[in-house]
């Protein structure tokens, strides 16, 4: 017979397994000043693992690389350590990528970032019509602890350009953000 926590981790990864096949999406708009329909993608992570342990591999540097990595190999971000309000440069290895700011940050519990404008060429731009199309988007991560364990949120705007993109690489990253919170 199978001890407790053989079924929990069992019940654990049938979720884990449920997770990764999703392909049902429910759509949301941005407020009017942000004129398009975008997708809102939630995806959600059981572990076994304290928010702080989660909180610090989803934000520490040398981590974030390697669970972004699932987006593209390279990722990083350019941050005043995550403070409320400080801008967050969200960059690939060229340099290029997003300038978002951290809307807000409250420690071990939820993480929320503005996303403003797109990096080029290591110029911020914030004021295009393509940039217009999708600023304001949202993203964030909310940490809830439930009976022991550590349920993580992922809930983001984006727009029916990205809706496919994110659809198969976040379950990729969730893996990642389970495999390092695993070896922690």
């Amino acid at each position: 017979m199978k001890d407790a926590q053989e079924c929990v981790k069992d019940v654990c990864g049938a979720v884990w397994d449920g997770l990764r096949k999703i392909d049902e999406f429910s759509y949301a708009i941005l407020p009017k000043n942000v004129a398009h329909a975008v997708g809102d993608l939630n995806k959600t992570l059981l572990t076994e693992f304290r928010n702080f342990v989660e909180w610090k591999i989803l934000w520490n540097d040398d981590t974030y690389r390697k669970w972004t990595s699932a987006f593209m190999e390279g990722s990083h971000a350019v941050t005043d350590n995550w403070k409320e309000g400080s801008k967050v440069l969200f960059l690939g290895p060229g340099g290029n990528g997003m300038v978002s700011s951290v809307a807000m940050n409250k420690k071990n519990e939820f993480m929320s970032f503005k996303h403003l404008g797109e990096v080029k060429d290591g110029i911020e731009d914030t004021e295009s019509e393509k940039v217009k199309g999708w600023a304001g988007a949202m993203e964030n991560y909310t940490l809830i602890d439930e009976n022991g364990k550590t349920k993580l949120l992922v809930d983001m705007d984006s727009t029916d350009e990205f809706k496919d993109y994110f659809v198969k690489t976040w379950p990729l990253a969730l893996e990642k953000v389970k495999e390092l919170a695993e070896k922690n």
